[in-house]
């Protein structure tokens, strides 16, 4: 087999640990989401490891489920992360700073001035992932009594994104001439006024920021339901995707990259990234071990209210030790909805135990030797179920560290994984092209 393809690495770090039993985990850093010091160390590990981005979820409320749940969850307090990313920028060189920003909940000038500003700081690795947010909690944040439906977020979003390109090619590349002699300090002839009237958006414009200096930051997707794989396919460069199983990615990374190609774009210049826990061990038996008593840490209470959030239905009335009910649809995100369904009648889960695995983690998981994990991330991206992972670490700082100092040399020995980065900039180091101006030709 020739290696010519290269694995892409994301970091997902927010929170720092995906899983709910992850502080109270031997060792663990209890406060690691609201832990500066700790956190810069860390992404400098992740560096360090040649990861291509530290990946910032976001939250615009507590999650939705009771404080008998909350009390017992790690998530509940963690930093902005435009003002974190920002100030990681000041200790890092080469690493992607990958934010969530809410198509739902903020207006496209915010997010375009924000995204720029961080493009900038960061000399060119800055990314945005567009998310449309269903936590019904967050729409009472913001002053409304409930989420906007399911598609139409997805349809605002859409011409959201257009919006904020558009604001960010308000001047030309070369518009900042600076002639100290004529005291001429910008070119007129290069500013372009958006002036944008839409269904759900009006923005005048121009943006008050120089072009980004990636053209546009790496633009992510994470949705999964058909509005956002299409969303995806219309925008995304790299898509956050959920997969449970390799013939499962094999799925979502043909449909996506087809929808792209259907529409004219090259497909790949979209890398699919899935999300993925890992837990490495010396031996296969240490890793599971390591995930039992992982999975151990989570009291029931948070595993049910993880699971309710998740189905947007509540099933805590229901015998706990039966099976699940028939869920119906809700606003909630349909992708997850389906997953959890799935994964109950597929492996005849009670209630109880697909609490247990939801609320620990119960998405796709990479658990055993350095030497084993590699084989399945091999597997993912000759076998075209990927173009890399969304790493998720199972505790910090011994999990993240066991994948830097194990897996990743494991990759790098095989051929499929860089030793050193490829350019200065986010675009550069995922091999993606830098977009023109779509208002002033170069």
């Amino acid at each position: 087999m020739t290696k010519t393809k290269q694995l892409k690495l994301g970091a997902f770090m927010r929170p720092i640990s995906i899983h709910t039993g992850a502080w109270r985990y031997p060792n663990a850093l209890p406060d690691a989401n609201f832990n500066f010091p700790a956190i810069k160390k860390l992404i400098q590990k992740l560096e360090q490891g040649k990861f291509d981005a530290f990946f910032m979820a976001d939250h615009l409320a507590l999650l939705n489920m009771p404080i008998s749940a909350l009390q017992r969850s790690h998530t509940v307090t963690s930093f902005e992360p435009f003002t974190l990313l920002s100030a990681l920028a000041t200790a890092t060189e080469h690493i992607g700073l990958v934010a969530t920003a809410s198509t739902t909940y903020d207006a496209p000038f915010h997010i375009a001035r924000r995204f720029a500003s961080l493009d900038h700081i960061s000399e060119g690795r800055a990314g945005w992932n567009i998310v449309t947010t269903s936590n019904p909690d967050a729409a009472l944040n913001f002053g409304l009594e409930e989420e906007l439906e399911h598609d139409e977020r997805y349809r605002r979003a859409r011409e959201f994104y257009d919006v904020v390109t558009g604001l960010w090619d308000s001047f030309a590349d070369d518009a900042f001439i600076r002639d100290v002699e004529s005291g001429i300090y910008f070119d007129p002839d290069k500013l372009h006024v958006l002036d944008h009237k839409g269904k759900y958006l009006s923005v005048r414009g121009p943006l008050n920021i120089a072009r980004p200096v990636q053209g546009y930051p790496v633009i992510v997707q994470a949705g999964a339901s058909d509005a956002g794989r299409q969303l995806a396919a219309e925008t995304a460069e790299v898509v956050f995707a959920p997969a449970s199983n390799l013939e499962a990615g094999k799925a979502l990374f043909a449909d996506i990259k087809g929808r792209a190609k259907a529409i004219g774009r090259d497909p790949d210049s979209i890398k699919i990234l899935p999300g993925v826990l890992v837990i490495v061990g010396e031996t296969t038996e240490e890793a599971i071990a390591k995930r039992t008593h992982l999975d151990s840490l989570v009291h029931y209470d948070s595993g049910i209210a993880s699971l309710n959030s998740a189905l947007g239905y509540d099933v805590s009335s229901f015998d706990p030790d039966g099976s699940l009910p028939e869920i119906p649809q809700s606003n909630a995100s349909r992708s997850a909805r389906d997953r959890i369904v799935s994964l109950a009648q597929r492996e005849n889960l009670t209630i109880r135990q697909l609490a247990q695995r939801v609320g620990s983690y119960g998405g796709l998981a990479f658990v055993g030797t350095a030497e084993a994990i590699a084989d399945q991330m091999e597997q993912w991206l000759f076998e075209e179920g990927s173009d890399g992972f969304n790493i998720m670490f199972p505790f910090v700082p011994e999990g993240l560290n066991d994948f830097v100092e194990k897996v990743v040399p494991e990759l790098q020995r095989r051929g499929i994984f860089r030793k050193e980065y490829e350019g200065k900039t986010l675009r550069e180091n995922l091999g993606l092209s830098r977009p023109p101006n779509q208002f002033f030709q170069s």
